[in-house]
């Protein structure tokens, strides 16, 4: 996995109602993005994919992002895309997810250091990093199931210096004023339905997407 953002729009994966449960092991995660992973062409498979999986504190799935899109094995992604759903979402842990099309699942030192960054980004916002794991169409493998996150946890090969502490601090705040005028929306948008505005005026008025207005 590299390390650089490539041009990608984040896109929530739709679940199931089977598939919104509450994750007890790594077997539970891999079932769940195996059917995810199978649902996309041959193509699409060819290319790594990296999702992101919110939690509530009872380990139960608030959402699943697909925020990367690369080729065979080149993909990328930086703090603000792996945390911005959920900080929006009020995710408490979060689980990182990505396939490696060659059928390999052993982590590579990219993948490892990448990890290690998102854990000590994610303990400085209050956002837990739980696991990593790195699947394919067949397998999968985990980093804590290997014991990698307990190692990241306790290694200081990456350390956030304060100037990007001071960045990362400013950006969670600007994502929390979002989703506060998110949620504001959310309540004109849920009001002026009981009211009986249509559809394509509540989102002419809100600028809220037709999809979250037909969910109110």
């Amino acid at each position: 996995m590299t390390l650089e953002l490539l041009s990608f729009e984040p896109m929530n994966v739709r679940l199931t109602q089977d598939q919104k449960i509450k994750l007890l092991n790594s077997d539970d995660v891999y079932s769940i993005m195996q059917q995810i992973l199978m649902r996309e062409n041959k193509i699409r498979r060819n290319q790594e994919h990296f999702w992101v999986i919110g939690l509530d504190n009872r380990n139960k799935i608030l959402f699943i992002e697909l925020i990367g899109l690369g080729q065979v094995n080149r993909v990328g992604a930086n703090p603000p895309d792996v945390f911005r759903m959920g900080i929006y979402k009020m995710a408490v842990r979060m689980i990182l997810v990505h396939n490696h099309p060659s059928g390999e699942v052993d982590p590579s030192r990219e993948d490892r250091d990448f990890t290690d960054k998102m854990l000590k980004v994610g303990k400085l916002i209050s956002i837990e990093v739980l696991d990593h794991l790195v699947i394919s169409e067949t397998t999968y493998t985990s980093f804590k199931d290997k014991g990698i996150m307990d190692e990241l946890t306790k290694s200081g090969l990456f350390e956030i210096v304060e100037r990007e502490k001071v960045a990362i601090k400013e950006w969670q705040l600007k994502m929390e004023a979002e989703r506060g005028e998110h949620r504001g929306k959310l309540a004109i948008a849920k009001k002026m339905k009981k009211e009986g505005y249509d559809n394509d005026t509540i989102k002419k008025l809100t600028r809220l997407p037709i999809a979250e207005i037909r969910e109110l």
